[in-house]
Parts: structure tokens; sequence; C-alpha cells
């Protein structure tokens, strides 16, 4: 099998510029122009730094449910020639976290954690989300009475990291610590962090990692029935390894941390923004709320938390009849794919009543654990908001990290009409 595709010059001088655009604000306000311009260049084509681009939701999709596909483990990253971007301290605890895992890795730790959000530990949280979700909006509207509010430093960061510390049993004076620490770490998971970024990843890593270095510490002293405490247990009943049990239940409350914490607040101001933007939608749900979950559905098709998702071939391997080296990488760019016209009906239009599902959450045996809980934490701020008479209206235009992979609004300033 010999590949098909070539990557002409005119190409390259087409994809640097439009990934350039992308990290700018008008391109973090509307990623869907320079998505558009990707497309052009087919379902499938050479990245000018290596590997390959995917872009349509038939391809996304079909590599991320392959099991053939694999995650980009420490194996492979040791094996990458630019060892400052893939061996630095930050990228080395990713490698470690259960999305990075491949089998059989991933299944052993995958199994130590259990049903995590099944529907009885949802029931169990949903008091508390709701209850943290109406105190936090009614301190946006006292706010907003003065004028225009900070949606995002008053709501959107601050419900995911005190649900999932609540449920961790964090204290929450830490709260403010590991939201920031957060914040600064994933630079690493970026398309090409600079080395300014990756040494503050790297910082926030040793942080991270000396924090529940001591949670682990202070739940084998004192266990409960926390998380932390569980996979502590889970891990004694396999590993006869006391430090080798603790280092795996680290890299697991630590990566608990990353993933609820910054997807969830892109999902949570997104959704406000778009409804912002659409006022019959607004109107709409507040007529029929049992519609709120479909807002969130197409909140997370229009603008996912994560625009790009990485894979690895474990052989060679045709993606759209192009040929994919053993050890080569696809990035497949879902924020793309999910405005692809060949998979969705007049994809630019925010409708919640489409039927089609997404990827944002992945696919395969690396399908987004936390998704139910994202969906609650979503499908709660936006009950709360509606419950009030008042329209929340954008009065500045909001302000982006400068990101193609992570999607983060830093801020989002709303008036109540």
């Amino acid at each position: 099998m010999e590949s098909t595709l070539s990557l002409p010059n005119t190409s390259r001088h087409i994809i640097v510029p439009l990934f350039s655009r992308l990290r700018t604000s008008r391109g973090q306000s509307n990623p869907l122009a320079s998505y558009q311009e990707l497309r052009k260049l087919g379902e499938v084509f050479p990245a000018p730094w290596g590997g390959y681009l995917v872009t349509s939701h038939r391809l996304c999709h079909q590599v991320l449910r392959d099991r053939s596909w694999r995650v980009p483990d420490l194996h492979w990253r040791l094996s990458q020639d630019d060892s400052a971007r893939w061996s630095s301290p930050a990228s080395r605890q990713m490698a470690a976290s259960l999305p990075m895992l491949n089998p059989p890795d991933h299944t052993m730790t995958r199994k130590s954690l259990g049903n995590i959000f099944d529907r009885h530990s949802l029931a169990r949280l949903r008091p508390f989300i709701e209850k943290t979700a109406d105190r936090l909006t009614d301190r946006f509207r006292e706010e907003a009475r003065q004028g225009p509010a900070e949606f995002c430093s008053i709501v959107a960061d601050e419900l995911p990291v005190m649900t999932i510390g609540h449920w961790m049993g964090l204290p929450e004076a830490d709260h403010g610590l590991l939201r920031t620490l957060t914040h600064d770490q994933v630079h690493t998971q970026e398309l090409f962090p600079s080395r300014s970024q990756l040494a503050l990843s790297d910082a926030a890593t040793a942080r991270l990692r000396q924090y529940f270095t001591e949670a682990v510490q202070e739940r084998r002293k004192n266990p409960g029935e926390d998380p932390i405490s569980s996979w502590l247990r889970a891990w004694d009943s396999t590993e006869p390894d006391r430090a080798r049990a603790d280092a795996a239940v680290h890299s697991l409350a630590l990566f608990m941390i990353l993933a609820a914490l910054e997807t969830t607040s892109h999902v949570l101001s997104a959704s406000v923004r778009l409804l912002a933007g659409h006022p019959h939608t607004w109107e709409w749900l507040r007529r029929h709320p049992e519609d709120v979950p479909r807002a969130v559905e197409e909140t997370l098709r229009y603008d996912a938390p994560i625009h790009m998702i990485s894979r690895v071939a474990s052989k060679d391997s045709e993606v759209g009849g192009v040929l994919v080296r053993e050890g080569e990488m696809v990035q497949l760019m879902t924020g793309a794919a999910h405005h692809d016209p060949e998979h969705y009906t007049d994809p630019h239009v925010f409708d919640i009543h489409r039927t089609q599902a997404h990827l944002s959450f992945g696919g395969g045996i690396h399908y987004c654990l936390g998704n139910a809980l994202a969906r609650l934490e979503a499908t709660a701020l936006l009950n709360s908001l509606l419950k009030q008479d008042a329209r929340p209206r954008i009065s500045t235009p909001p302000r982006w990290e400068p990101r193609i992979a992570f999607r983060r609004m830093t801020s989002l300033q709303l008036t109540l009409d």
C-alpha cells in the first residue's frame, strides 16, 4: 500500500498561516472560517510539522473508534526527536495519566477507577451541583445589577472546581490554587507550546504533584469514603508495592483535576455565550426546559472544549486512502469535523434540535469518563439561569486564550435584560 497524498508547497503556505490565525483573537472568536479553509485541502493531508491532519467527521469518528490506533504514550514521546517538548516533566506526567495510557496499562488503571459517575453517584451529586449553581448565578445577578459582570470568573470557572473538589473531598480553601495550576499545566497539551509555556506547565505540574502526593499520604493515614481512599483500596488489592500503588492513585487524582476543570468551564461559558447570541433559543428553553440537555449537546458540537485529538498508528494503516506509517501521528481536527457539511446539515447554525451525535468526548476506550458529570453541571447551570426573567446579553466581545487544541474563554462580560 503506497501513500497517495503529498503536500505541495502551496498547501504548506496555507496551513501554517491558518494555524497562526486560529491563535488570534479573531480566530478564537470564530474558528469556523479557518476550519472551512482546512477542509478545502481534503479529508486527510500531511501536516507541515509531520504526521497528518484529519478534518472530516467520517474519518475522525473512524480513527477514534478503531482500537488499533493508540494514544501518544510515554514510550512514543521518548522516541521523538523534540525532547524539550515530549520529555518535559509536564509531558511525562500527562503520559502517566489515564487518557495517555494504552492497553494493558489503560485497562488496569480504568478498572481501578470503577464506575465513578454512574446514575447513583450522579444522583448523590445533583443536589450539591444544583445548589451551587443557584448560589453562583445569584452572585452573578447581584454583580450584573451594577453593570456588566464577568461570567467566567464568577460562575464558569467556579462551578467545576467546587464540584470536583467536593466530590474528591478537597478543602474549599485549595480550590483557587488548583484552578490556577490547572490553567498553567494545560500548556503542555497544546500543539506547539513555547519554551516559556513549557516552563510554566512544568512548574504547575511540580506543585500539583506535591499537592496530590500529600493528599494521598493523608488518605493513607485517615481513609474515608472519598474517591482517593477508594482508589487506594483498589490498588492495594492488586499491587503489593505500596509506593507503586500510591503513585498510581496520585496520577488518578491529578488527572481528575486536570480533566474536570478547564473542559467543563469552557462548556459552561460557551453554552451561555451561544444562547446569549440566540435570544429566540433562550426564550424557547424558558418555555421548554426539558430541551436544556439538547442545548448542552449542541454547545458540545458547535464549540467543543477540545478541538484537536491526537492518535498514533500502531501499524501501517490507511486513513481515507492515505497511508499512515506505524508510529506516525494523526491529529484529528474535531473542531472542524463538528462543522463538516457532509455530516451536519447547516453546520454553521446553532440548532438545539439536532439529532446527530458529536465527538466532543472522544470515542472507544478513551471515551471521556466525566461526560455525564459535565453534562449535569451544564444542565444545572442553564436551568438556574433560565429560572429568572432576565436574559443575558454580551456587552463586550469575549476574550480567549490563544490556543488551538484546548479552548478557554477568559472573559465573558454580560448584562441582564
